[in-house]
């Protein structure tokens, strides 16, 4: 079977139906979790300072104007992990305690892990080197390290002064709670993680940008995760993605990349540590490893020629300097990153209006020059169809929002012929949203749900609609991880929307594939719903305390 076929196998595989859930275990082994924390054992931690940078940066200068850029320095590296991949807080309820992070993860499980490859960051490392980084702890774990020649011939062609990061999955944290559904909440969380890195890298005034030339294999290599005597078996970390963060005013060309008999060099180098063991028990779910390693090829085998990765057009650019502002007061982006939670439960009556609305739809559309979507390089695929509850000047009903323009056609003749495509209420002429159909679709938003809540007691919900075989063909069957990170990459923008208009969101990662798409009227596989989002008024579980997220090390004002 090619690796296209064994993706949409595995896709269709494991829907939820009302009738029929993707497989799982069934049940919750609580004294068999997995640790959320991994950590190399034998290797040297490095701690990295609790020290505020640019402390007075607006959330909204994130999207209207250029940051200067930081030196690099280890202030900026601790910024950089702290307003991405750090701890957020700690909740308690009664003698439990459990960590939440600035990025969000599936069940709270967190299966990503982060890594970065520097030259040297003074007065903590004087040599270039691999390091993991350690949420718990805020610290760097080396890996690995080697001399400067050996930097220089691996990012010659890099930027001046580039550095990169490294994200990469354990599988099994997620399959342990989530069965064979497991790779796609993993995938959404490198979209989380991602779109959280490249934010975090934007305040410190640096561009992050994705390796688009280099095979996970070589991932692999660089961040020592072929090393399999230093996992256990079903603990593995597979390589998702790598970046260049550039902290000057350079860009990344599409041709520049790593040399890869210097990848080869580091990887056959001396490396520190052995992965900490996670759990004791396991299940194994086959259907995982023949998708992942079907994802993880480069080279298309599939039905059509594998064109070059298309970049987004700003041809389409959407202004939203005319968008009604509705600020109350001044909202620091620090703080909106770090408060970031996911809501458990909505109210059924907060509302939100139709400006912010507008505003926060505005900033999932991919412009040029953009903190976020610049760091993808390419064209979107995934939009939006929307159910719309509460917000006031809005007629209740479905709505869909087009991220490209160009794509609008495809998606009407995609969907019920009878959808009225009518522009909004004072809708911006440059967001293409459009109101499908008017009714209460509470209820509906709650049943494709699975039936939760609070996809329609929110103020709105949404599906995420990625363009779906034609893509995974022309671009090969990894594409199918890539649609996903993009699903995370929105939610991420979502999160933090929702938290600066004084609601809360949370990603929805239960529901009923097949359902969604009749609601829609789409079919067959040219477009499939990867993943589900709601925004609203959250409900306080006051059974809970809050604790600081490092209360165990030096004290600080970001605490």
């Amino acid at each position: 079977m090619k690796k296209c076929e064994l993706v949409f196998h595995y896709h269709d595989q494991t829907k939820h139906d009302y009738y029929r859930y993707a497989a799982s275990l069934g049940h919750l082994d609580w004294d068999n979790q997995p640790d959320p924390f991994r950590r190399f054992i034998g290797s040297r931690l490095i701690s990295l300072p609790l020290t505020e940078v640019h402390p007075s940066l607006e959330y909204d200068q994130l999207y209207s104007q250029k940051i200067q850029a930081h030196p690099v320095s280890v202030e900026t590296i601790s910024a950089l992990f702290f307003y991405s991949l750090a701890l957020s807080a700690w909740k308690q309820y009664q003698d439990t305690t459990w960590a939440l992070r600035v990025n969000p993860s599936s069940g709270n499980l967190h299966p990503t892990e982060g890594y970065l490859i520097i030259d040297k960051i003074k007065e903590k490392c004087f040599l270039p080197g691999v390091y993991h980084y350690t949420p718990k702890e805020h610290g760097l774990e080396l890996r690995t390290e080697f001399g400067l020649e050996l930097w220089k011939e691996l990012t010659e062609q890099l930027p001046q002064g580039s550095f990169l990061v490294g994200l990469s999955s354990i599988y099994w944290r997620e399959a342990w709670k989530y069965g064979e559904r497991a790779f796609r909440y993993c995938q959404h969380d490198i979209g989380h993680a991602w779109a959280a890195l490249a934010i975090s890298a934007s305040m410190l005034g640096w561009k992050l940008q994705i390796l688009n030339t280099i095979s996970n294999e070589s991932i692999a290599h660089l961040l020592g995760l072929n090393r399999f005597n230093d996992f256990e078996m079903e603990e593995k970390e597979t390589p998702d993605l790598l970046a260049v963060i550039v902290p000057s005013n350079d860009i990344l060309k599409p041709s520049q990349s790593l040399k890869q008999k210097s990848i080869q060099k580091i990887a056959n180098g001396k490396w520190f540590g052995k992965a900490n063991k996670l759990n004791e028990e396991y299940y194994p779910w086959e259907i995982i490893d023949i998708v992942s390693d079907a994802c993880e090829e480069q080279k298309s085998d599939c039905d059509r020629e594998k064109p070059s990765t298309q970049l987004f057009s700003d041809t389409h650019p959407v202004s939203v300097n005319h968008v009604k502002q509705e600020r109350k007061k001044t909202l620091l982006a620090g703080q909106i990153i770090r408060q970031r939670r996911s809501a458990v439960a909505m109210d059924g009556v907060t509302s939100i209006t139709k400006a912010q609305f507008y505003e926060m739809l505005s900033r999932v559309i991919p412009v040029v020059g953009s903190m976020l979507w610049d760091s993808i390089a390419q064209r979107p695929f995934i939009h939006l169809g929307l159910f719309v509850h509460r917000v006031v000047g809005l007629i209740p009903g479905l709505y869909a929002l087009v991220r490209d323009p160009e794509k609008q056609s495809l998606l009407q003749t995609s969907m019920h012929a009878e959808f009225q495509w009518k522009t909004p209420l004072e809708c911006p002429q440059s967001l293409p949203l459009f109101l499908l159909e008017e009714k209460d679709v509470q209820n509906l938003a709650a049943s494709v749900s699975c039936g939760q809540d609070i996809a329609g007691t929110g103020a709105f919900s949404c599906g995420m609609l990625a363009e779906f075989e034609e893509p995974i063909r022309h671009f090969g069957a990894h594409w199918y991880r890539r649609l996903f990170w993009e699903t995370g990459m929105i939610g991420q923008v979502l999160y933090l929307e929702a938290e600066a208009k004084g609601v809360q969101a949370t990603g929805i990662g239960c529901f009923f594939d097949n359902p969604v798409h009749d609601v829609f009227g789409l079919t067959g596989h040219t477009f499939q719903s990867l993943y589900h989002f709601t925004i609203g008024g959250s409900v306080e579980d006051n059974r809970l305390s809050t604790l600081p997220s490092y209360q165990h090390l030096a004290s600080s004002s970001i605490l």
